[in-house]
Parts: C-alpha cells; structure tokens; sequence
C-alpha cells in the first residue's frame, strides 16, 4: 500500500481527499498546517507528499525548499489555488513532480499519483544502475554522484535526468522524450522545469572539464565526454 502524506488546510478538502485516496487503496496522513506537515515528511517515509502551497504557519514552497535542504528526496506535487504563471514555474523549480491547479478532478489527480508512484518504483536491473562519468561516479539506486571521495545526494528529479543523460552518453537526448519519460507527459512548463534540473547537473559537473552537457537547439541535449 502506498503511503501519501497529505498537507492540505481547507478541512472539508482534506477529509474528502484522504477519504476517496484510502478508498482508492492508498494509507493517508493528512496534516491541517505547514509545521506538522514538515515534520512528518523531514522524519517519516512517505512514498509521496501532495502539498498545498497557501498554507498556515509554513508555506508549501518552504516545505519544498526544507526538504531540498536537508536531501529529502520524497516526491511531491502542489495541489493549490494558485494558477499564475510564475507560481507554477517556482513549483517545478523546487522539485515539484507535477503543479495542480484547484478546483481539480479527483479521478485525474488519482492518475497522475499512479503514474508518479510507477516510475518512482525501484529500476529492473538489466538496466544499468552504476555509471563512471570521467572522474565522477553515479550511482543511480542511492542517488549520488561521487567526487574525489567526496559525495552529493541527489534529489529524485536530478538524479532522474541524470540516468538518461548517462544512457544516452555521446548521443543526443531528445527533450522532448525526456520530459514525457520523466514527467509521464508533454508540456510547456515541465519542459521548463526539466531546463532547470539540466542546469544544476551542469553545474554538479563542472569539476570535471572533459564532461559537458550541450545544448542542441530545437532538439535537445547531449552528455559528452572527453
């Protein structure tokens, strides 16, 4: 069984919710404010953390940037009322796995948890999970990248684009694809946040100046090493 944490303020939404998800075969823990909602997620495991951003005493983008802080790589989507442009941006930057504008489809909600929680599920191992990247090493199943002994937890997203880039090592990988194999689907702003999850690779890489991630206009990117 799944477990989802739940941090959601409006009573009644949060009953509702947790009720249809439970009945839809998931365990819920719903937390009413932003404090006990980030204590369960920095010191419980949850498969997945459904977030609303407007929330009392601690902000849902707070809790996204306390769980960055401190390497927690539990996945999370907002769930808010907020629907401006650069709230969701600022979503997907954080991390976000996906930004849902309310009011909201349960039964849509419920497939892209689906689909969020089948991806996230441990690798097949005839695929590699294990690359030597110049003088970096990945490992893929403990989300690290290794330098000089030296050791950089990953969040899920990053360490997520960075299997693809490495599979596709010396070849072209299409951004397109990319994001619908990373996000489940196609769209303008998880295009966006994929951009920023390629930037910070490039910078967790600049040790090593044989590695590089180009760009390939209209197309792609391409992790090329020396």
């Amino acid at each position: 069984m799944n477990k989802i944490l739940l941090i959601e303020d409006d009573p009644n939404l949060g009953i509702l919710l947790a009720d249809f998800l439970q009945g839809e075969g998931k365990e819920v823990k719903l937390c009413k404010d932003g404090e006990d909602g980030l204590k369960e997620a920095l010191h419980k495991d949850y498969d997945l953390a459904i977030i609303d951003v407007m929330l009392p005493k601690v902000d849902g983008y707070t809790i996204a940037n306390q769980l960055k802080e401190k390497n927690n790589t539990m996945p999370f989507l907002f769930l808010t009322a907020r629907s401006m442009k650069q709230d969701k941006l600022k979503g997907y930057d954080l991390g976000a796995e996906d930004y849902i504008c309310k009011p909201f489809d349960e039964e849509e909600l419920l497939a892209k948890i689906n689909v969020i929680l089948r991806r996230l599920k441990p690798v097949h191992h005839s695929c590699p999970t294990r690359f030597n990247l110049g003088k970096y090493e990945f490992d893929y199943e403990r989300q690290e990248l290794v330098y000089e002994g030296n050791v950089q937890r990953l969040t899920q997203k990053e360490n997520e684009v960075l299997k693809l880039l490495c599979l596709n090592k010396n070849k072209i990988l299409k951004r397109e694809e990319a994001v619908e194999q990373i996000y489940g689907k196609k769209d303008y702003f998880l295009g966006r946040s994929f951009d920023v999850f390629i930037s910070k690779l490039r910078k967790l890489l600049r040790k090593d100046p044989n590695l590089k991630i180009e760009n390939v206009f209209k197309v792609g990117f391409i992790l090329s090493e020396k």
